[in-house]
């Protein structure tokens, strides 16, 4: 299965407004600092978070195990001869 591009591109265009530009927006103050830090941790972290489960499902390294009996099943099913 290949990974689809649009929603890769979708989430990261996303997470970068959220994480370089917005901290652009905010106002001087005294947190001024903490607040851009914090944007920019939240963007990073949820980007990576969000990329990572979607790489292990769109590449899974793991299939599910599958007794004898239902891969016959599965088989007889989809109209595949197996012996």
């Amino acid at each position: 299965m290949a990974v689809a591009l649009i929603p890769m591109l979708f989430v990261t265009v996303f997470w970068i407004i959220i994480g370089m530009i917005i901290p652009l927006l905010i106002r001087q103050g005294p947190n001024r600092g903490v607040i851009r830090c914090i944007l920019v941790l939240t963007a990073v972290t949820c980007w990576l978070f969000w990329f990572s489960c979607y790489m292990a499902q769109s590449n899974p390294l793991e299939g599910p195990i599958l007794s004898q009996k239902a891969v016959f099943m599965i088989a007889e099913k989809w109209g595949y001869k197996l012996e």
